[in-house]
């Protein structure tokens, strides 16, 4: 897949993302079945508001697979924000949404930890900027990881009309919700993974209608760790000399 340069968006995905919804909502044939979604989570303040928005809509996976962070002790670390997070919120068990209408609880798949896996693929890129090709290809990694789970479960559930009820009708990532994200670039590869894999990519720009914002408030309601980098070692370094020029500002200025 070619570079793609960041914004502006060819689409509006948030648009697309209504109507999906609406066909969900309106289609006889679905009896009111809620759609099963398997969402990749980069992290717990990002989830908070995406899961505040499409935990009425559908019944939702949290995929935690994140190879880009550099540390065993940042992944755990964020991890357990994301389980704390969903059981603060009250949605890690079933229960009932104000409609009345019977929701499921949202659970957490934690693949194992390999931090090589990212470096492998970064390997070239190491001194791209910050939103560049390395960045692609680490979006790449991760939707290419969760399709495939949702492969995976697909295979174990055919022939066996009693799993049926754990097939994901689509897939999606919360990364849309960062300011720092480019959708288009998201939907884009999210988009072709599912075409390849067979797979339906669930459209979003979940920054969308106050969706960035809602995430700081909430992250502020469930005093969540809110890191100050994407995940590797390189947006770390990123954000460690940025801090500094701002520090050497902020001296000039005095």
């Amino acid at each position: 897949m070619e570079y793609i340069k960041p914004e502006p968006n060819t689409k509006n995905y948030q648009q697309m993302l209504d109507k999906i919804i609406e066909f969900w909502q309106k289609d006889p044939d679905k009896n009111g079945r809620r759609p099963r979604l398997l969402m990749h989570s980069c992290c717990a303040p990002c989830s908070s508001a995406v899961l505040d928005y499409l935990c009425r809509y559908f019944d939702i996976t949290l995929f935690y697979y994140n190879p880009n962070i550099s540390t065993g002790a940042e992944f755990d670390h964020r991890v357990s924000e994301l389980k704390r997070l969903i059981h603060e919120m009250g949605i890690d068990v079933e229960r009932t949404g104000e409609d009345g209408v019977k929701l499921g609880a949202v659970s957490v798949v934690v693949p194992d930890y390999d931090h090589k896996e990212f470096l492998n693929i970064a390997k070239g890129h190491e001194k791209d900027p910050e939103r560049g090709e390395r960045c692609h290809l680490c979006y790449r990694q991760r939707l290419e990881k969760t399709a495939e789970y949702m492969d995976e479960v697909r295979i174990k559930a055919s022939g066996d009309p009693e799993a049926s009820d754990r097939i994901y009708d689509y897939f999606c990532t919360t990364l849309t919700i960062s300011p720092m994200k480019s959708a288009e670039i998201l939907n884009c590869i999210g988009a072709e993974v599912g075409e390849r894999h067979g797979e339906n990519f669930l459209p979003s720009d979940f920054k969308k209608k106050g969706g960035y914002q809602k995430s700081i408030e909430l992250s502020k309601e469930y005093d969540l760790y809110r890191q100050d980098f994407c995940g590797c070692e390189y947006s770390k370094a990123a954000s460690e000399r940025e801090r500094a020029e701002r520090e050497a500002l902020k001296q000039q200025s005095v």
